[in-house]
């Protein structure tokens, strides 16, 4: 007797869109010498492109210098796994320079931080304290914006 596999369904596109939208933490797996390394990011999505706040610091800088390419991760899921989903783009991320781009892109995400009500602790992730105020990243350049751009392959799934 053969066990027969069953597939996780897939998502389409206006599901996956609604996943990123409906989420702001995401995994990035970078490149990494002989093993990838993955880290957690706070991002923004503008209904066209996925944008990051990364520190100055890090593994992540080091990695992001050799080698853009990465694999970027967002999920949901019931603590019971009863429901889930998850989606997995491929692209390339690339620092954003432009001043007033970049102005915006920091208002989104304090419009975020705001909007969804989240701890002052999150400021700690964007290289602040968690004393400061969201509209520190205007004031400050603590962190680098990131922008993922060439996706080449999108997986998602879902329960």
């Amino acid at each position: 007797m053969t066990e027969e596999i069953v597939k996780i369904p897939k998502m389409d596109q206006p599901e996956y869109d609604r996943l990123i939208r409906e989420q702001y933490v995401a995994r990035i797996a970078f490149p990494g010498e002989k093993y990838p390394y993955i880290a957690p990011f706070i991002y923004f999505f503008d209904g066209n492109h996925m944008y990051f706040l990364s520190t100055k610091y890090g593994k992540k800088i080091e990695n992001f210098m050799k080698n853009p390419f990465v694999s970027v991760e967002v999920e949901k899921y019931s603590p019971d796994m009863s429901n889930y989903a998850f989606i997995t783009l491929s692209g390339r991320i690339v620092e954003v320079i432009d001043l007033e781009n970049k102005k915006e892109i920091r208002d989104s995400f304090i419009r975020m931080i705001k909007d969804r009500d989240l701890s002052n602790n999150v400021m700690i992730a964007f290289g602040h304290s968690s004393q400061d105020p969201p509209e520190a990243l205007i004031r400050e350049e603590r962190n680098i914006i990131w922008k993922l751009t060439d996706v080449r392959k999108i997986t998602g799934l879902k329960q």
